[in-house]
């Protein structure tokens, strides 16, 4: 079976702590699902890499507007309108465009925010999307 991403789509929310991730709409095989993203509090040495702004002015530096173009841009001109065997051939495309063993480059937060709201629309499920997203989202 495969599965085509139509489109893939992100925006910076705030977390339940407050502090700023994404939010990641996804659109596969006509179904569509959106995840907020958790902000990791981990800081171990192997770590995947969040990516944030750095702008004292916006969010004590928190903020998460390159992960959003990351993955409005980069990742969305790298998926939209491919066809993928199975999540893990995704999850291996991602890796692959990122480059780095920590996702350091397009950032972690991308990362995880793709892979919530995509494994919603990739069960094909014949509930409504929102359903679908409170099912299988984060």
């Amino acid at each position: 079976m495969t599965y085509r991403i139509e489109a893939v789509h992100a925006i910076e929310i705030l977390d339940s702590r407050a502090r700023p991730t994404l939010e990641v709409t996804c659109t596969v095989d006509g179904h569509t699902a959106t995840a907020g993203v958790p902000s990791g509090a981990s800081t171990g040495t192997r770590e995947a890499v969040e990516l944030r702004d750095g702008d004292p002015n916006r969010y004590g530096g928190q903020g998460v507007t390159g992960a959003v173009a990351n993955v409005n841009g980069e990742i969305a001109d790298a998926v939209s309108g491919r066809v993928f065997d199975s999540l893990g051939a995704l999850d291996r495309a991602l890796i692959d465009l990122d480059g780095t063993d920590t996702k350091a480059r397009l950032g972690a937060t991308r990362s995880s925010g793709y892979r919530s709201p995509r494994r919603a629309p990739w069960r094909r499920p014949t509930a409504s999307p929102v359903s679908v997203a409170v099912a299988g989202g984060v």
